[in-house]
């Protein structure tokens, strides 16, 4: 993994690198129960409404021009994180998510942005896509935590 955010950073010769202090978040994961109770076909829904969202958004720049076909990669992480299958890790191999966010520019404004879009999906994912509302709160921690290891600009 470490070779990874070298190669791609010495890529970008003229951008520093800011690195969260602490290291990678020591959050909790998400409830597995998220995806017992949602299933695979919702938490797919809830992510391509997500990106679409995004693409309304001043971070529209860090996706690429299909954000249906963007949205179904990361519902593939959501889902093996929610409890289901690996399907990220079978499709695509590792995660290494710092690594795959290198080479955009993300600092905190676009952190809280991305998170804002998040969690106005989130507020109507209970009626939505079944998303069990007992688990919103602890499903919104592990993104704020999680995000911050995301944010490579001071």
């Amino acid at each position: 993994m470490i070779t990874a955010i070298i190669s791609i950073v010495q890529n970008k010769p003229n951008r520093d690198v800011y690195v969260p202090p602490g290291g990678p978040p020591r959050v909790a994961p998400p409830s597995h129960e998220i995806y017992a109770a949602m299933g695979e076909d919702q938490i797919f829904r809830m992510l391509e409404d997500f990106y679409r969202e995004l693409e309304k958004s001043s971070l529209r720049g860090m996706f690429p021009p299909d954000v249906v076909a963007a949205s179904r990669k990361s519902a593939a992480f959501f889902v093996g994180l929610l409890g289901g299958p690996p399907l990220y890790q079978q499709r695509y191999g590792s995660p290494m998510m710092r690594a795959r966010h290198m080479p955009f520019s993300i600092d905190e404004v676009a952190r809280q942005e991305w998170l804002a879009v998040f969690n106005r999906v989130l507020d109507d994912a209970p009626a939505n896509y079944g998303f069990p509302p007992q688990h919103l709160e602890g499903f919104r921690t592990f993104l704020r935590e999680f995000s911050g290891w995301m944010v490579n600009k001071a």
